[in-house]
């Protein structure tokens, strides 16, 4: 083979001088995105990212169980074609994934919920505003488009809570999602040893850190300042938003509350939390259409099972009346295909969205949901289902 031939066969390819972009075309998995998050941010912002309570078993759970479901494939089965959407609470969804509600989003990129909101309506599938988010609802509702949703908690000051459900409601989201596993907030240990503080304080060790990340600390002092933008008639600036918050979480909240927030809201109600068949039964008498079976990602009660091994649980309960949703642990697309086989109707996706976020805003949140996405269709087809509708217990196998 002369020279000439041999240039002939080479790919050239351009180099993309484009910094997040090139960053992006690196990360193959989610955990690609998560080593390159955790370079790019503060070590006390990827802690409170990647964090859970106290020894972290919870956390460490949800990711070995999907070691014990064995994959079983079918062969010589014709999957040239293959159907990732599906219907989400009368809503259909390019993917069996949902971008979950998550705090502080806004440390992590100064573009914070307005990024993930526009990734999620790129990829046409939901996302969920939180109520302690730090860009308001109304201005998320006007970044995205429908499907979305909104997230919230039980507070002690009810009218609060009636006021965001208006307030939601007239913004336009779809469905009201109550978070139910936080009476009070976990033992973030992390955070606790890295005095973190919202907004980031300008200690030695801050300055330090930021030292290595000029870019994150750009980003940060050009944009205003993170606070939970849903509760700005708060005086006092941020910190006192922040106390204000602190009290605000209600211990005494039972299942006799949901019925008001239910009648209030008057759209698709989810319950985020269920770890148990007695609680998804609560939840559909007291007249939900959804659950979402939760552990909070492993950042409130530690040492409870993982969501995936509850997930059988719940659905076997109130599969046949209520929608079966599940996040927590979720990395790759074989995690999805697992919990679809066990009945859950969509996954939602919480920190691998704010890896993407951190490495590039709003591409790389589209980044993590096109790795789920592709993961998601070749372990179909590898499995020999056409179908994200076709996966069953049959695909599955316990260790």
């Amino acid at each position: 083979m002369t020279p000439a031939e041999m240039v002939a066969l080479l790919r050239v390819q351009r180099p993309e001088l484009d910094g997040d972009r090139r960053r992006l075309a690196r990360c193959h998995t989610v955990a690609d995105l998560r080593a390159t998050a955790r370079r790019r941010l503060p070590r006390a912002v990827f802690d409170y990212v990647d964090g859970a309570a106290e020894d972290e078993v919870s956390m460490r759970r949800n990711r070995s169980a999907f070691d014990e479901l064995e994959l079983v494939p079918s062969v010589l089965c014709d999957v040239g074609e293959v159907e990732l959407g599906t219907e989400v609470l009368g809503a259909r969804t390019a993917l069996p994934l949902v971008l979950g509600p998550t705090g502080f989003t806004r440390m992590v990129h100064p573009d914070g919920e307005l990024a993930v909101a526009r990734a999620a309506a790129a990829r046409g599938i939901p996302y969920t505003a939180a109520t302690l988010g730090t860009t308001s609802l109304e201005d998320i509702a006007a970044a995205g488009s429908p499907p979305q949703w909104f997230q919230l908690y039980v507070w002690r000051d009810r009218g609060l809570c009636k006021e965001l459900i208006n307030r939601a409601r007239e913004a336009g989201y779809r469905a009201l999602v109550l978070t139910v596993d936080t009476p009070v907030p976990g033992a973030r240990e992390r955070d606790l040893r890295n005095g973190l503080t919202i907004p980031p304080e300008l200690g030695l060790r801050t300055l330090a850190d930021g030292a290595r990340r000029p870019h994150w600390w750009w980003g940060l002092f050009r944009s205003e300042a993170v606070t939970f933008a849903n509760v700005r008639h708060v005086a006092g600036g941020p910190q006192a938003v922040m106390e204000f918050v602190g009290r605000q979480f209600d211990p005494t909240v039972t299942w006799d509350d949901i019925a008001w927030m239910v009648e209030a809201w008057g759209g698709p109600f989810v319950v985020k939390g269920v770890l148990t068949a007695a609680d998804a039964r609560r939840a559909a008498a007291a007249g939900v259409d959804a659950v979402v079976v939760s552990n909070h990602g492993g950042r409130q009660l530690d040492h409870v099972g993982a969501t995936v091994t509850a997930l059988t649980e719940v659905v076997d309960a109130v599969g046949d009346e209520l929608e079966v949703l599940v996040d927590s642990g979720f990395r790759r697309g074989t995690d999805v295909a697992k919990a679809l086989a066990l009945g859950a109707r969509a996954v939602l996706l919480g920190r691998p969205q704010l890896y993407g976020l951190a490495v590039g805003g709003q591409a790389g949140v589209e980044r993590a949901v096109d790795l789920f996405a592709a993961e998601l269709r070749r372990a179909l087809q590898l499995l020999g289902v056409t179908d994200v509708a076709q996966l069953d217990r049959s695909v599955l196998r316990r260790r």
